[in-house]
């Protein structure tokens, strides 16, 4: 609990895979919605193309958010592990 008050322990990659899942499940039903209600054939690609692509761009972009905390992370593990000089 410490950790979390000062800031050193970080709630943002556990925001973002929350994100990651509701971003996913929207633009599989965004997809579906219109897929099904669309008339034109074109239409219907498209929402077949948000059904599988949505997910993976959603995906990419959490991916890429996260990525700054594992550096922060890591960072923080190999300050903690080098030896201090004065």
């Amino acid at each position: 609990m410490k950790d979390f008050l000062l800031f050193r322990r970080m709630i943002a990659p556990i925001t973002i895979q929350i994100l990651f899942w509701l971003g996913a499940l929207g633009s599989i039903g965004a997809g579906a919605v219109l897929a099904i209600n669309s008339r034109q054939e074109s239409a219907k690609l498209l929402g077949a193309g948000a059904i599988v692509l949505g997910p993976l761009a959603v995906r990419l972009l959490c991916e890429i958010l996260i990525l700054f905390f594992r550096m922060n992370e890591t960072l923080t593990d190999i300050k903690r592990a080098s030896p201090r000089t004065p």
